[in-house]
C-alpha cells in the first residue's frame, strides 16, 4: 500500500504563490509517476500537473503552465506543487495521486493511489 499526505493549502490572495506538498509512504516503486488534480465545487476532477520519479519529466495543464511548477525530492519521497500568481479560477480542494504503471498521465483514472486532498482558496 501507498499512503499519500498533502501539506500546504489555505487562503491566499489572487496574485499570491502557495506550495503543495504530497509526502508518500509505504511501497515504492522507482516507476511511479505522482500526480496533482484538482476539484471545484460542482465541477469534475481536472488534471493540473504530473511527473515521472525516475527522470523528472513533467505535464502540465494548459491552464497552469507558467504559473506551476512540479517537482519531486527522492530522498525524501515528497512531490511539490510550486503555485504562483494564483487566480480566483484556481480554487479548488488539490489531491494527490501516485500512479504505479510507468510513465505519468493527465487521466485520473491511471492513478492508483489519492491522498485525502488540501483545501485551496483564492480571494480576488
Amino acid at each position: 500500500q501507498v499512503q499519500l499526505v498533502e501539506s500546504g493549502g489555505g487562503l491566499v490572495q489572487a496574485g499570491g504563490s502557495l506550495r503543495l506538498s504530497c509526502a508518500k509512504s509505504g511501497r515504492t516503486f522507482s516507476s511511479y509517476a505522482m500526480g496533482w488534480f484538482r476539484q471545484a465545487p460542482g465541477k469534475e476532477r481536472e488534471f493540473v500537473s504530473a511527473i515521472k520519479w525516475t527522470n523528472g519529466n513533467t505535464l502540465y495543464a494548459d491552464s497552469v503552465k507558467g504559473r506551476f511548477t512540479i517537482s519531486r525530492d527522492n530522498t525524501k519521497n515528497t512531490v511539490y506543487l510550486q503555485m504562483n500568481n494564483l487566480k480566483p479560477e484556481d480554487t479548488a480542494v488539490y489531491y494527490c495521486a501516485a500512479k504505479s504503471t510507468y510513465g505519468s498521465s493527465p487521466y485520473y483514472s491511471e492513478y492508483d493511489y489519492w491522498g485525502q486532498g488540501i483545501q485551496v482558496t483564492v480571494s480576488s
